[in-house]
Parts: C-alpha cells; sequence; structure tokens
C-alpha cells in the first residue's frame, strides 16, 4: 500500500486494491473498526476511478457489506447489497456467478431478520445460476443448497429440506473430501434435522463424524 501510494498517488486503482486486501484482512481478524474506513476509501477511489457502475465497485460494496452484515448492522448493510446486485446484473448479466453471489449474501440478510418470504426466491435465484453456470457438483452449488435447507428448516419444512441437505453433503465430499471442513458443518446441520424428526440415532453418528473432522483440522 505505502509503495502503491507514493509511486502511483492516492487516487490509483491498485491503491483502492491494496487498501480492499488490507481491510479483508483485519476484517477475518475481527477488526472491524480498522477495516471499515479502509474498505470506504477503497470504495471512493473505485467509484471515481472506475466509474460507479463498474464490477470492481460492486466487489468492494459487497465486502463492507459482509462487514456490517458480521456486526448485525443489516439496515447498513442492505443497501450497498442491493446496489452491488444491480451493478452486477447491468455489467455481468443475470446468469453471472456473482449475481448469484449477490443474491445469496442478500437473502442471508433477510434470514438473518426472520424476513424468510423474502430470502427464498433469492436464494433459490441463486441457486439456479450457479446450477446453470458452475455444474451441478460445484461446491457454490453447496453452499446454495444448504443454505435453502437451512430457511425450509427454520420454517419446519422438513421434507423439503432433507434431500438439499442430503445433496449438498454428498457435494462437499466429492469435490472436497470426506475431510472438508464445509462437509462437518453440512453434517451438523443435517443432524439437527434429524434430532427434529426424532431421529437421534442417526443424527449421534453424524454429529460423532463431524467432530472427527472439526478435531483433525485444527
Amino acid at each position: 500500500l505505502a509503495i502503491r501510494e507514493k509511486a502511483l498517488g492516492p487516487e490509483h486503482p491498485d491503491v483502492a486494491q491494496s487498501l480492499n486486501n488490507l481491510a479483508l484482512l483485519y476484517d477475518a481478524q475481527g477488526r472491524y473498526a480498522k477495516a471499515e474506513p479502509l474498505y470506504q476509501r477503497s470504495l471512493a477511489i473505485w467509484e471515481k476511478a472506475l466509474g460507479p457502475e463498474h464490477p470492481d465497485v460492486a466487489q468492494s460494496l459487497n465486502n463492507l457489506a459482509l462487514l456490517y452484515y458480521a456486526q448485525g448492522k443489516y439496515a447498513e448493510a442492505e443497501p450497498l447489497y442491493q446496489r452491488s446486485l444491480a451493478i452486477r446484473e447491468k455489467a455481468l448479466g443475470p446468469e453471472h456467478p456473482d449475481v448469484a453471489q449477490s443474491l445469496n449474501n442478500l437473502a442471508l440478510l433477510y434470514r438473518a431478520q426472520g424476513h424468510y418470504a423474502q430470502a427464498e426466491p433469492l436464494y433459490q435465484r441463486s441457486l439456479a445460476i450457479r446450477e446453470k453456470a458452475l455444474g451441478p457438483e460445484h461446491p457454490l452449488v453447496a453452499q446454495s443448497l444448504n443454505n435453502l435447507a437451512l430457511l425450509y428448516d427454520a420454517h419446519g419444512r422438513y421434507a423439503d429440506a432433507e434431500p438439499l441437505y442430503q445433496r449438498s453433503l454428498a457435494i462437499y465430499e466429492k469435490a472436497l473430501g470426506p475431510e472438508h471442513p464445509h462437509v462437518a458443518t453440512s453434517l451438523e446441520n443435517y443432524a439437527v434435522l434429524l434430532r427434529q424428526t426424532a431421529r437421534a440415532e442417526k443424527a449421534e453418528t453424524m454429529e460423532a463424524r463431524a467432530e472427527t473432522i472439526s478435531a483433525n483440522s485444527e
């Protein structure tokens, strides 16, 4: 960042990239107060240098929205997610995987607030885009399946949720390997449904496997 600011000037897009990367680091550490102004400055540079409708601006908006979401600042996150989605649909087309990411993130926001009716069609559209653009066995398809299953689970729609959990788990195991942390998370989510539907023995088997995977990955 220091080299780029000195060599290129403080408003260069490469400076924005360095600011964004440093913000991502702070964000991952939970140091949100340090990350936020870097995201904001990065966003301002990209908007000025590339124009307000550029895909890089959409990514910057998405990153800042994720920061707010992680802190429970849903009112601040929602308009950023909405703007990011609109930019991506216009710049990349409605079937692009980045559009699916925006739809997924916005649905997560709505689900966190209990707005299930708003979240469901966004999850479904995100899933459809990912299946078409990435193929039915891609890990991001598994993510969408898992998220939609969690939504149905919260509604008590267990018959709708279970096949999605099963498919998500199978994709993760095949694509990432049976010991991947995403497999453990998928097992844990499915186990909750099994307990809710009076299948405790099967749930215990899944929970034990998830614990083993998690212990081995530490």
